[in-house]
C-alpha cells in the first residue's frame, strides 16, 4: 500500500488556489454547497479561483452561483462546455466506456487542462457531493514530489478492480492501489505529459478497452504508479452521521444518504442545508419535485 502523504505543506504560498467541479444543471445546487463550504472553512477566499465546468446553466441558476463571488470574494470562471467536442466526439472514441449509464459531464475531468487553461499550473478537482470541513489550502499545496496527483484510495477499489467472479480484470491487479476521483490535488503539466487518451488507444486493445468501467478507471489505469496517496479523511466515502467522529477533512456522498434529502442519515446533514442555505435548498428541492411529477405522468 502506498504511503499517506502529509496533509500540508510547511510554508504556505500566496498562489491562487483554483479548483475545478464539474456539473450539469440538474446539480447546481449541490455543486453550490460545496464551493460555499471550501469558502467557510479557509481564511484565503479572495485566492479562491472557482473553474465551473458545465452544461448550459440556466441564468437563474448561474445567478445563484454568481452570490459566491458577491459573499466572498471568490473569483468564478463559468466554462460551458456545451457546444464544445469534449463530450462528443473525445469521448465517443470509447463507447465501451461512457455507454455505462453515467452522466457524460463526468468525463469533463479528463479534459480539465483543455477546459481551465494551460497557464493552470496546480488545479484541485472536487465532485459536487462533497462537504469540505478543512481549509481547502492544506490540500491544494500538499507537495505531490513526481506525481501527477494526489488522491486517496477507494475504500471499495475490489469492486473495481475484480469481476463479479472476484477475478482481476486483465487491465487491473486487486493488489495494485486504486483511488477515487472524486477528490484530486493534479499537477496539470504532469497530467497533460501523461496523454490521457493517447495511452488508452496505445496501450489497449478493444477488449481491454471494453472492460475499463467509467472516468475513474481510465484515470486509475493511465496513472498508475503515479499518485499519492492522501490521509483518507480528505475523501471520505459515502459519510453517514455515524462517522463524525472520525472527523473527516472532506465528506463525500457517494452513497443513497444525501444531506439535501428532507430526512436521512448523511453526515453533517444539518450544516450542509444550513451552508446551501435554505433559499437554495427549497429552490433545489422544487425542482427535483417537479421533475419527478413530470417523469411520473408519462
Amino acid at each position: 500500500m502506498m504511503a499517506a502523504a502529509a496533509s500540508w505543506p510547511s510554508s504556505p504560498t500566496i498562489r491562487p488556489i483554483h479548483i475545478a467541479l464539474t456539473f450539469d444543471d440538474g446539480f447546481w445546487a449541490p455543486a453550490y454547497a460545496t464551493m460555499r463550504s471550501v469558502c467557510l472553512h479557509t481564511s484565503r477566499r479572495r485566492d479562491l479561483v472557482f473553474h465551473l465546468v458545465h452544461l448550459g446553466l440556466t441564468p437563474a441558476h448561474r445567478a445563484a452561483l454568481e452570490a459566491i463571488a458577491a459573499e466572498f470574494g471568490a473569483r468564478l470562471d463559468f466554462h460551458d462546455i456545451s457546444a464544445s467536442d469534449i463530450l462528443g466526439a473525445r469521448i465517443a472514441r470509447f463507447p465501451e466506456v461512457v455507454n455505462r449509464g453515467l452522466h457524460p459531464i463526468v468525463y469533463a475531468r479528463l479534459f480539465l487542462p483543455d477546459i481551465v487553461g494551460s497557464d493552470v499550473e496546480r488545479l484541485t478537482f472536487l465532485d459536487c457531493d462533497l462537504f469540505i470541513r478543512a481549509p481547502i489550502e492544506r490540500l491544494h499545496e500538499i507537495e505531490l514530489g513526481d506525481k501527477v496527483l494526489a488522491a486517496a484510495s477507494d475504500p471499495y477499489r475490489l469492486a473495481s478492480q475484480t469481476l463479479r467472479e472476484h477475478r482481476p480484470r486483465r487491465i487491473f491487479d486487486p493488489a495494485d492501489p486504486y483511488f477515487n476521483a472524486g477528490v484530486m490535488v493534479i499537477d496539470m503539466r504532469r497530467w497533460i505529459a501523461a496523454d490521457i487518451t493517447g495511452t488508452l488507444l496505445r496501450e489497449l486493445n478493444e477488449a481491454e478497452l471494453a472492460e475499463l468501467f467509467y472516468d475513474q478507471d481510465i484515470l486509475n489505469y493511465v496513472m498508475k504508479n503515479r499518485w499519492l496517496a492522501l490521509d483518507p479523511r480528505w475523501n471520505f466515502i459515502e459519510a453517514r452521521k455515524l462517522h463524525e467522529p472520525l472527523d473527516p477533512f472532506i465528506a463525500h456522498y457517494t452513497g443513497p444518504e444525501k444531506p439535501w434529502n428532507l430526512w436521512g442519515k448523511a453526515a453533517y446533514r444539518r450544516h450542509y442545508r444550513h451552508t446551501m442555505t435554505n433559499a437554495v435548498f427549497y429552490a433545489f428541492l422544487r425542482e427535483r419535485v417537479k421533475r419527478r411529477f413530470r417523469f411520473t405522468r408519462r
